[in-house]
Parts: C-alpha cells; structure tokens; sequence
C-alpha cells in the first residue's frame, strides 16, 4: 500500500531511510541528507568564512558526494569557501588509473580545480611495485601510511586551511571496533573526533561523520552522479574488512548500532597512565610524527633496503638495517653475521 512522506506528508514516500527508518520522496530525502550535513558542519564549527578548502577526492561514492554536496552548501549558506580536489595516484592498475578518469569529470562538472600526486613521486613506489615486494598480506599497511602522508604533503603544496575527506558513519564505527579489538585505547578516543588537528599539520575535518554509507550510496544513485564504484583489487584481505562484515551484521539487527558505536567511542575517557604520543618532527622527511622517524620513512626504507617488514611491525620488534652488513646478510641482523 503506498505510503506519503513522512516530511512533506504530500508526495509519495519513495526512500526508506537506513538511518531512521523514516519513508520519505525523493526530495525530502535530498533535503534532510543535506541538511544533516550542514548541521554538521555548523555545528562543529569545521570552516571559517573564506577558507581554502581541499577535498580528498578518489573518484569513489564518498568523495564524490561530499564534492557535489558541499559545493551545493557552500552556495547556499555562503560558507565564502575556495574549494579544490586533491586525489593520490597509488599506482593500481585496473583500479585507480580508472576512477582517476572519474575525478577528471566531477572536475568539469562541478567546476572545481583538480590537484594530483603520485606515490611514484613522492615515493619513487607505485602501489603494484610494492604488492610485488611484500606480498598481499601488509599491503594495506603500505598504502594506508603513504596515503595519509601524500595527502598532507598535496594540502601543504595546494596551501589550504583545511583537508575534509569522505569518511562516513560507517568508516568510523569500523575504525572504533578496530582499537577496541585492537587494544589501541589511546587512539579511540582521536578517532572518533570530528576536526583532527595535530599541531604542524593542516586540520582534517569529516563532514560526513554522522552519514550512513548506505544513504550516500542513495543520494549518488539518485542524483545521477558520476562515481567509480569497483573496490581496490589489494583490500580483500584487509583487517578492516573483518569489522566491516561484523558492522554490517550488526546493523541489520540494529540499524542505529553505527551511530551507538560512535557514540561509544566519543564517550570513551583515557586513564590517567594512558596518554597519546607527543608529536615531534621526522628527522628524514621533517613532517610531523610520534616518532624521531615517521611510519613512512620507516616503510620507504624498508622498500629501498630489501627489508619490507621494517616498520610494519612495531618498532620494538623489528631492527633497523645495518647499512654495513655483509652480502646474504638479511638486513636485520638476525641471521648469526654479528654485524
């Protein structure tokens, strides 16, 4: 039996909500998916008049509605915004190279500057050269550090105030299940925070902290918007795919568990003993890091030296190359060469 909107109470209701459960046309739900958003970043104060904003673009779901969406808010409650996209070439054939090709197009569409940086180089590495070195068991790892690390390097050359990325309601309840079955207490409270703001480095934002994936997979379906949707051919084996899976079972039992979970994390205050690393400068790369060498460093040394399990470990367990070992020697100086 046809249901009216429970918004409008007029149109045909077309959309059930996975956030609420809420049926609601069409329209509605491009309104309130909008307006969540807005309040978002109102209410966390995430931008300042005239700001220069760089949007970290994949050519997924994600970035592309937070591009098309906080271009249609920064035009309606004149946020004043200098908006551009900034997307990271990792070097995946058959993946990136593709969904690169979408970037290009929401560039024209949207209007909105294109900025690109490869991992060959910043890292004098692509993605398929490192999968060939290490395997598909620490891939991710490999990635997920330059990533993060390529975007800071791109705001920093763009020179904008802030980074927002895609990251959704459903990215950051995984992250919080994560440390929890990690044990990686100092970082469930910082994952959980809407602004992150390390002092050296340019703040990130997620307006898009309190939307449900499958919501902006609607709103892109609906709108028409041009998206690359094939998932990168590396991540199968990911652990964040366990607590995805375990997230989604969740959520079709309870659909509010995403926002509890964040909820969860938000509410969750460290023990005096517990604290989060100071954070100082790399000596290689001069960016900012816990450690006297940052994560990167450690990994690009590790792929330079023939030693990639160098920094995918923790630090403890894993012992820095001796530069002078002798030939067969396996880099660690485990092997009995006393070197």
């Amino acid at each position: 039996m046809p249901v009216n909107c429970s918004k409008c109470e007029t149109n045909r209701a077309t959309v059930k909500r996975p956030k609420t459960g809420h049926a609601v046309c069409r329209e509605c739900f491009f309104a309130v998916f909008e307006e969540e958003v807005h309040e978002t970043i109102t209410r966390g104060n995430l931008f300042q008049q005239g700001e220069y904003v760089a949007i970290a673009a994949s050519g997924g779901k994600d970035s592309t509605v937070l591009a098309y969406v906080l271009k249609r808010l920064n035009e309606r409650y004149n946020y004043g915004l200098r908006l551009v996209l900034l997307s990271i070439d990792e070097g995946i054939t058959g993946y990136r190279d593709d969904s690169l090709e979408s970037v290009k197009r929401n560039e024209t569409d949207y209007g909105i500057p294109l900025k690109i940086l490869s991992y060959n180089e910043l890292y004098g590495w692509t993605m398929d050269k490192i999968v060939k070195e290490v395997g598909r068991k620490n891939n991710c790892t490999f990635c997920g550090v330059f990533r993060r690390q390529a975007l800071d390097r791109g705001a920093e050359v763009l020179g904008v105030d802030k980074l927002v990325t895609g990251h959704n309601a459903d990215d950051v309840a995984e992250t919080v299940l994560m440390n929890v079955l990690r044990g990686d207490i100092a970082r469930l409270q910082r994952c959980t925070n809407l602004v992150t703001d390390s002092e050296g480095l340019i703040p990130r934002c997620k307006p898009f902290k309190y939307t449900y994936e499958k919501e902006i997979v609607m709103y892109a379906y609906f709108k028409g918007l041009d998206y690359f949707s094939t998932e990168c051919i590396y991540s199968p084996n990911a652990y964040r795919g366990h607590a995805r899976a375990y997230l989604k079972d969740l959520e079709a039992i309870q659909p509010s568990v995403i926002l509890d979970i964040i909820h969860s994390g938000e509410c969750m205050k460290l023990k005096e003993d517990i604290k989060l690393p100071s954070q100082g400068v790399c000596e290689k790369c001069g960016l900012v890091s816990s450690q006297s060498i940052c994560k990167a460093c450690l990994l690009l040394e590790g792929l330079n030296t023939g030693v990639p399990g160098l920094g995918v470990k923790k630090s403890s367990k894993i012992k820095r190359r001796n530069p002078n070992a002798p030939t067969g020697c396996k880099g660690s100086c485990q092997s009995g060469c006393k070197t």
